[in-house]
């Protein structure tokens, strides 16, 4: 690594080379997979049982959700041919693999909660201050005679 007066080396053009064509699992960035994870870990739930804590999601974005996590092999949807028709929804293998690796983000985002909130703050601060110099600075040039 370059010290302070150090140029840094390029970086190497192929160095996601080994990544291929397959997309990451964008499933662990979006707003409710984690929560799902949680719904689902203890077992095998029904939509509307999940729905409960997740009760500020529409229903669509949870359906669509969930056929996400099941298409991405995440979790398992299994309908039984019953009157009514039940549908329950299970972690799998690979689910709760991404289950603890949520779970050691959310240790990282509950240890390092403040320092984020702090960063964002200071980081909103500077835009408005961006913005107030750009408009001042228009302004100032719009009404020169």
């Amino acid at each position: 690594m370059g010290g302070v007066n150090e140029p840094l080396a390029p970086l190497d053009p192929g160095m996601f080379a080994d990544c291929g064509g397959m997309p990451g699992p964008v499933r662990i960035g979006d707003k409710w997979t984690g929560r799902i994870l949680a719904c689902l870990e203890s077992g095998p739930r029904r939509f509307s049982e999940i729905h409960v804590p997740l009760r500020n999601v529409t229903p669509k974005v949870l359906t669509e959700s969930l056929r996400a996590m099941e298409r991405d092999g995440i979790i398992t949807r299994t309908a039984y041919p019953e009157i009514p028709p039940r549908v329950e929804y299970e972690l799998t293998d690979l689910g709760r693999r991404l289950y603890v690796l949520m779970q050691t983000c959310c240790g990282w985002t509950r240890q390092h909660g403040e320092e984020i909130a702090a960063a964002r703050r200071a980081y909103e601060e500077r835009s408005r201050e961006r913005r107030t110099a750009a408009s001042g600075t228009a302004g100032g040039a719009g009404h020169a005679a």
